[in-house]
């Protein structure tokens, strides 16, 4: 049944799409702005899918981080509707002086509670689950927002895209729900999506087993996630091939992998989410959220974008970069196991220049807590830019309900030192001047014990 909320959410959606729909009609170019990570390019598949399908012209542009300078570059251009997802919420005020009218489909939250402002030159039509008291870290990502936003188009293929996004923004890890659940439910009723009990191993359609498993973090394989000496270890203890693919495995050695899979950590069992008529390769949404975000991570958005139009000529391409991301993935891992985290009372950061560990510092920082690397307190990733440092936080489920609130700190800690930032609750992101990351660091850090002491009274 959907609830109240999501009703609203629902119909504030279909107001975007006979907006989007009217300016196809009228055959102006939509102009589409998104972020670069997993959910942003899946929410800017969506859109661009969604215009070419119904005849209309678009121009995609993919951007790390929404600033106000950006819509000033915006404003000088003579586009009739702009479109942003997976970004826009915090910048409501800037993106109201635009002069064609506008779609924000994002799912972050805004830190000054601002979602609405009045525009005297155009329409803005605002689709965030936040307005509606709907949880955009667990209920809905960007693409799943950007996908409501176009669904009267009835092109229910692009659900795929959807769930791919909600998978890279970390929704599947306690199971899907809310409208993640009722975009999967349709999908499935559609045939747009296949659900199947299998092992949830990464990367099982394109490395041998021996890397699938070592690869494997969500869930966790302790003593093996991250370890491919002991994996090999494993695997040669079992007689099970380590350079096969998991699908040319024999039953017997099939039965005996799932059997001691399943004895370390029971969740590695489940459902496993497919995509069917497309590049086997991407079939697995999983493994085509990791080549998406390899793409994001390497700023080659223009093979993720052409990949998601269903053009492969890049496919080959993305998939050396999706290796070269996980190998930098594993090696961000040993950093993290050998050097840790500076600890301070309430939190932890890790530092770096290294070119390959700002890659992936945010995602090898959170693994490290899953990992039991790290103690269980939000973590900064601070990584030098020129004369900034950009800075990622995350935390867990365990800290958000004992009230920590990252996108507000991160909000309101950068602009105390004239930098900007803002997310989720659980994942947030910052950019400050370089000489203010100590002062960062410290008041980052008071109001994290000041949320847990105000949620503890």
């Amino acid at each position: 049944m959907i609830q109240k909320q999501q009703r609203y959410l629902l119909n504030r959606a279909d107001e975007a799409c006979d907006l989007l729909r009217s300016h196809i009609e009228k055959e102006h170019v939509v102009r589409i702005i998104s972020h670069n990570d997993a959910d942003g390019l899946t929410s800017a598949g969506i859109l661009a899918n969604t215009v070419q399908k119904a005849g209309g012209r678009f121009h995609v542009t993919i951007l790390p981080r929404l600033r106000d300078s950006n819509i000033e570059k915006l404003r000088k251009t003579r586009y009739k509707l702009f479109i942003f997802s997976d970004m826009g919420s915090g910048n409501v005020e800037a993106i109201s002086k635009l002069k064609g009218d506008v779609i924000i489909a994002d799912h972050h939250q805004s830190a000054d509670g601002v979602y609405e402002v009045e525009s005297e030159n155009n329409e803005i039509i605002h689709v965030n689950p936040h307005i509606y008291d709907i949880d955009g870290t667990k209920d809905v990502s960007g693409s799943g927002v950007s996908y409501l936003s176009v669904h009267g188009f009835e092109y229910y293929e692009l659900a795929g895209l959807a769930l791919t996004g909600a998978y890279g923004d970390m929704q599947f890890k306690n199971g899907l729900q809310g409208i993640n659940k009722l975009i999967l439910d349709e999908a499935i009723e559609k045939g747009t999506i296949i659900v199947k009990d299998e092992l949830k191993l990464s990367y099982a359609n394109t490395q041998p087993i021996s890397k699938a498993i070592t690869y494997t973090y969500n869930p966790v394989l302790k003593g093996l996630s991250g370890n491919q000496e002991e994996t090999d270890k494993f695997l040669d203890e079992n007689n099970i091939s380590k350079d096969k693919l998991l699908s040319q495995l024999s039953n017997e050695e099939y039965e005996i992998l799932k059997e001691k899979l399943i004895d370390i950590n029971e969740d590695i069992y489940g459902k496993i989410y497919t995509i069917p008529n497309i590049r086997r390769e991407l079939t697995n949404i999983e493994e085509y959220s990791n080549l998406l975000n390899a793409c994001g991570k390497n700023k080659e958005y223009s093979a993720a974008i052409s990949i998601e139009l269903g053009k492969y000529n890049q496919l080959d391409y993305a998939e050396t970069l999706l290796e070269k991301y996980s190998t930098s993935m594993q090696n961000g891992i040993e950093w993290i196991k050998k050097e840790g985290c500076v600890q301070k009372d309430n939190i932890q950061y890790a530092y770096t220049e290294d070119k390959e560990h700002k890659k992936v510092a945010a995602a090898v920082t959170s693994i490290g807590i899953d990992l039991e690397v790290l103690p269980d307190k939000p973590v900064l990733s601070l990584m030098k830019m020129d004369n900034l440092i950009k800075v990622s936080s995350r935390t867990t489920d365990n800290m958000v309900n004992q009230g920590v609130n990252l996108g507000v700190i991160m909000n309101q800690a950068s602009q105390s030192f004239n930098g900007t930032g803002g997310g989720h609750n659980i994942a947030a992101g910052a950019t400050i001047p370089a000489n203010q990351m100590d002062n960062f660091i410290n008041l980052v850090d008071e109001m994290v014990e000041y949320q847990i002491n105000k949620n503890s009274d």
